[in-house]
């Protein structure tokens, strides 16, 4: 049974909060001292996802500092690939990069134990559950299989990841299969986070608004679905967030389509079309991440136009995508005051 102190568990099963509940995308990370210290101690950034003491300790730092109301799980959606033995390595200052895949590679791609090779991450898990306040609810996560995808063909980010799209247009089974392949061990890690202890998911589909309308509906939208009916198949009461990146107007069919509980909206979609979208349902977001940079008035006046239009719903208030490290701490703490003192 969801716990009644657990405010964005209210609101996933479609209850106004007010004030709303809110945490951060990336709310653990470089804009904190203490992130960077526990960071400086690590061999390296898969080497703190696969720490437990480590990855506890800099979920918690957010938490102890500005009471969020959610933790989210300390890791990266390439551990997905890194489980399938893709060679992730994250080079300081080129990102993330790993042995690109090709139509043979796929067809020979099999399944690895997940579980044993995120075992690591899944104890993480239930040492957060275990030491986080009984209010705070825990957030496990995934990336959808569209953005592994990009990262598994190029081998790397790219700005339109053009990689991809032109694989899954000269190679549409190969590519079918690396989605559905992905999609399984999405699903394997998702239930046993939710088994280990979090409360509710996100995927993360951060690549979804650079596809067309009909690649919208192929890599996006059925992959997530596939992954959602599967996770509350096997463990019925999850409640699942699916956060579709600069899919502007796909949002209108996405929650439908996906069956997620939650939609998350980045900072470009507009408050008027979001307010539709709350009809349907809960949604999460959607200030945009450099207003946590910039602060002051303009940091006021963006929390107090989200709240306006979309306090008065089901809201999880957040950031459209995750918070930079250039932001300044202590305007988190105003972020947090301010959306905490909203009446309705």
């Amino acid at each position: 049974m969801d716990s009644p102190e657990r405010k964005i568990m209210s609101v996933l099963n479609g209850k106004t909060v007010t004030p709303p509940p809110v945490w951060l995308m990336r709310q653990a990370g470089r804009y904190l001292p203490e992130y960077r210290q526990t960071r400086a101690t690590a061999k390296g950034f898969l080497d703190l996802c696969y720490t437990p003491d480590k990855a506890v300790e800099v979920t918690m730092q957010p938490i102890r500092r500005f009471g969020f109301d959610a933790a989210i799980l300390f890791s990266d959606i390439l551990v997905i690939p890194d489980a399938f033995d893709r060679n992730v390595k994250f080079v300081e200052g080129e990102g993330p990069q790993l042995d690109p895949i090709d139509e043979d590679g796929i067809d020979k791609l099999i399944m690895p134990d997940i579980i044993q090779h995120l075992k690591p991450v899944l104890e993480t898990v239930t040492r957060l559950r275990a030491g986080l306040p009984a209010e705070t609810t825990l957030l496990g996560f995934c990336g959808a299989p569209w953005t592994i995808a990009t990262y598994m063909i190029a081998g790397h980010g790219t700005p339109d990841q053009a990689p991809a799209r032109l694989f899954a247009y000269q190679h549409p089974k190969a590519f079918e299969k690396l989605l559905s392949i992905i999609a399984d061990a999405s699903i394997e890690y998702l239930v046993a986070q939710i088994d280990a202890g979090a409360d509710a998911v996100q995927i993360f589909d951060s690549w979804a608004g650079i596809l067309g309308d009909h690649e919208f509906d192929a890599f996006a939208v059925k992959p997530v679905r596939r992954i959602v009916d599967a996770v509350r198949t096997a463990r019925p009461s999850a409640r699942i967030i699916a956060f579709a990146k600069g899919a502007g107007y796909n949002l209108k069919s996405y929650r439908q389509g996906t069956s997620a509980d939650a939609i998350g909206l980045d900072w470009s979609v507009p408050l008027g079309f979001a307010a539709e979208l709350q009809k349907d349902g809960p949604v999460q977001g959607n200030l945009d991440p450099l207003l946590m940079v910039a602060g002051g008035k303009a940091l006021d006046d963006g929390i107090d136009r989200i709240l306006t239009r979309l306090g008065n719903g089901p809201l999880i208030f957040n950031l459209g995508h995750g918070i930079t490290p250039q932001a300044d701490p202590d305007n988190v703490t105003r972020l947090i005051e301010r959306v905490r003192s909203f009446r309705g």
